[in-house]
């Protein structure tokens, strides 16, 4: 990634330098005029440009047109701004201008980009209706380099959801035929928790009920039509960081921190309430308990580090052999589960021990060299409603299984 900065102030630009430096660690070319900033716009190409609006030899702005011809997003740095120049510029369709005011201004720029950073692998689904209204939300959202989806219904909104993964937010208007905005969300949370994706809801109506409506009904926020650039912008920003606060609290409670793959704690929230459901409607449900084999030589031998690379790479042999259909956890230590909802005790055994085998035959990469690992295993299907009793024989099976000379699955008798 590489940025422009074209500042005729070397203050300015030596506090840019340091911010950008300290934060994003990318490559940063500086341009203190008209002239030089146009030589190397045409020598690079930039993920973004960050300019001041009046330059020596450009004092009307030219550096923006130009910034914005070559289809880089610009941030505008000004010491004042009436309302004209900002009507013009937000016009043209800068990202954002920020008025040379403090160091808190400098690195709210600094934040801009690392916002764009991450927005160009965010996706918004935006429903509307009107063609007109869709259009000018994907104007803005582009301009802050979102991945735009369009739906002209809350039907075909629910189509897009059903085809296209990864959609982090949904904006969507109220007044649609088929299915209003009000029914749409409804059905959203019905499949997405505010964990999983975020919504704003939009209308020109006058009921001044309908933001409160909107929030009770499941979304994030609202926007009454017409709004300001800004004012979509930041509730946009804000939106999708709080999202963004969301995921990474619900991670640190259920991901395992060195692993990435689910805690214990995951394990039990997610199981322990179906297993009286999973019982009344016979579903097999099977675990399978699995132990690194001498471990502890690992990390007396190579050190604690080389034994972390292992962990690591174990668990993404889980995760890519079961994770698409089953749940991965680490227990704690070099101690891992797989819950098998919907398979017997049998089929979870021949998937284990294929696991098994191949972890065997594919010694594991370290900083250190390869090591040859091995893992022990024990199964056991659902008989009653504890999930403790079922892990308690899972575990028992992989006692069984480490005595009868390790490198083996053994299922509960």
């Amino acid at each position: 990634m590489r940025i422009l900065v074209v500042e005729d102030s070397k203050v300015v630009s030596r506090i840019l330098q340091h911010l950008i430096a300290q934060e994003l660690g990318c490559e940063v070319d500086f341009a203190e005029d008209f002239t030089s900033a146009k030589k190397l716009l045409a020598e690079h190409d930039y993920f973004v440009a960050i300019t001041d609006l009046n330059l020596p030899d450009a004092q009307e702005g030219e550096i923006v047109k130009q910034v914005l011809a070559q289809q880089i997003p610009c941030i505008v740095l000004t010491g004042s701004l009436d309302s004209k120049q900002r009507q013009r510029l937000l016009q043209l369709g800068i990202v954002d201008y920020i008025l040379k005011e403090n160091r808190f201004s400098y690195e709210y720029a600094v934040r801009l980009v690392k916002r764009l950073q991450r927005n160009k692998h965010v996706k918004v689904l935006v429903a509307d209706d009107s063609v007109v209204s869709r259009k000018f939300v994907r104007s803005l959202l582009e301009q802050h380099l979102y991945q735009v989806i369009e739906a002209d219904d809350g039907l075909s909104a629910l189509d897009v959801l059903n085809t296209q993964e990864d959609i982090q937010l949904l904006i969507t208007d109220y007044n649609m035929p088929g299915l209003d905005g009000f029914g749409l969300i409804l059905k959203v949370r019905e499949r997405f928790t505010r964990e999983e994706m975020a919504i704003i809801g939009l209308s020109s109506d006058d009921d001044q009920s309908l933001s409160a409506r909107f929030i009770k009904n499941g979304a994030n926020d609202f926007l009454k039509k017409p709004f300001v650039h800004e004012e979509f912008h930041c509730r946009v920003l804000n939106t999708l960081d709080s999202l963004d606060m969301v995921r990474r609290l619900w991670e640190q409670a259920n991901l395992d921190y060195l692993t990435e793959v689910y805690n214990r704690r995951y394990f039990f929230s997610r199981f322990e309430p179906q297993l009286s459901t999973l019982n009344q409607k016979q579903t097999a449900f099977s675990v399978g308990l699995l132990d690194i084999d001498f471990f502890k030589k690992v990390n007396d031998t190579y050190g604690h580090d080389i034994g972390d690379e292992v962990l690591i790479e174990f668990a993404q042999r889980l995760k890519q052999f079961f994770g698409q259909h089953f749940v991965v956890a680490r227990f704690g230590g070099e101690e891992f589960v797989v819950a098998f909802k919907g398979l017997n005790g049998s089929k979870a055994f021949t998937l284990l021990d294929k696991f098994r085998a191949n972890l065997a035959a594919s010694p594991i990469k370290t900083s250190d060299g390869e090591l040859n690992i091995t893992t022990s295993i024990g199964v056991a299907s659902l008989t009653d409603d504890s999930l403790d009793n079922l892990i308690q024989r899972a575990d028992k099976a992989l006692y069984d299984a480490k005595e009868s000379g390790r490198n083996l699955v053994c299922i509960d008798s």
